[in-house]
């Protein structure tokens, strides 16, 4: 279907691996329906134990979706409509939940960068082995070009200690291998340089989630965790984010002098004033909703992001004209009101017709 997804079975462990060097293996609508397709013909298949999913180059595992095609087809109608754009978004998040629930043992191998739609295919369910390296580079993002955390934010964010959640979210920062496994957002260390020999073993062995976990039991030495970025901040980060809104998130950084607090407040001022408030609403509705439920939420909130225009005019500013300059709209975070971030959660369909509805 698309030659970006490349699949291969030795003995009894399925490989997938992203080959899209140009983008960092930004996800295309046909590679999404590659992911879909292979996960579901292997998911009933006796002879496939596990499926482990990597990357054809140490730069990137997956950054995320393809955002110039958003921008692309999000422009076409007045309205941010596009039939091409509305598959995108169902597809993908189906297939977040197709790997959530999948019932074999998921092995990511998280190298390199690893953003928005990368986190979608790999912060799985219980099945779930997130690998990070010394080259891992994590972040969501979404902010920065006026959308929200989104392919099961709404789920995963929200339930990493404290105010982890909140803080990478609103400020979309990126974060090592340490600040991965810190915040539950990873399960195991393995160095770059080990997983071509991992990889190999995995091609000859009849439990690889068992072989991947005694492998990584090598290097765990090399992790100290209690002293990453947000470790080290960790009681600023729940004083700050636990606040019960955007407004008094930012009074309380701007209060505290300490460089992260400052380096935060000034990354935050940035951002869009409205989707810095929506995203906030999000996480806290995320935290006591259903994978399921939570998807169907981003999936509403999508739509009424391209309707509205904030994510087009933050990719204009980020990768079009590149002026980094985005008019946000409203402007200024006094401008934005409850009726406009409740907008973003009113469902553009009725229940019946949600594209989601299928959703266990």
């Amino acid at each position: 279907m698309t030659p970006f997804i490349k699949t291969r079975i030795a003995d009894h462990t399925a490989f997938i691996m992203l080959d899209r060097l140009r983008t960092f293996n930004s996800l295309s609508l046909e590679m999404v329906r590659a992911l879909s397709a292979a996960l579901r013909a292997w998911r009933n298949d006796s002879a496939i134990g596990a499926v482990v999913i990597h990357s054809s180059t140490p730069k990137a595992f997956c950054a995320g979706g393809d955002i110039r095609f958003f921008y692309e087809v999000g422009t076409k109608l007045p309205t941010g409509g596009s039939a091409l754009l509305e598959d995108f978004f169902t597809e993908e998040y189906a297939l977040n939940h197709l790997i959530h629930y999948y019932p074999k043992p998921y092995i990511a191998l998280m190298d390199g960068v690893i953003m928005g739609g990368g986190m979608g295919i790999t912060q799985a369910g219980p099945q779930r082995l997130r690998i990070v390296t010394d080259r891992t580079k994590m972040a969501m993002p979404e902010v920065n070009i006026g959308l929200f955390p989104d392919v099961g934010g709404s789920h995963f964010l929200s339930r990493t200690p404290g105010q982890l959640g909140r803080y990478l979210a609103l400020s979309g920062e990126n974060i090592t291998a340490h600040d991965a496994l810190y915040a539950g957002l990873a399960d195991v260390y393995i160095p770059s340089a080990a997983l071509p020999a991992l990889l190999t073993q995995l091609e000859s062995t009849d439990d690889a989630r068992a072989a991947v976990l005694a492998y990584a039991q090598h290097y765990q030495a090399e992790i100290a965790i209690d002293d990453c970025h947000l470790a080290r901040n960790r009681a600023a980060i729940d004083r700050h984010f636990s606040l019960p809104d955007v407004g008094a998130i930012l009074a309380s950084l701007a209060a505290d002098p300490s460089p992260f607090a400052q380096q935060t407040l000034a990354v935050m001022q940035t951002r869009s004033p409205l989707m810095l408030c929506v995203t906030l609403e999000q996480l806290r509705r995320g935290q006591n909703m259903t994978l399921a439920d939570c998807l169907r939420m981003e999936r509403t909130m999508v739509r009424r992001n391209f309707e509205h225009g904030e994510m087009i005019e933050g990719l204009r500013a980020s990768i079009i004209s590149r002026d980094r300059t985005p008019q946000w709209s409203p402007p200024t975070l006094a401008e934005v009101t409850p009726e406009m971030v409740a907008h973003f959660f009113e469902s553009a369909w009725p229940d019946y017709a949600h594209p989601l509805r299928d959703l266990d």
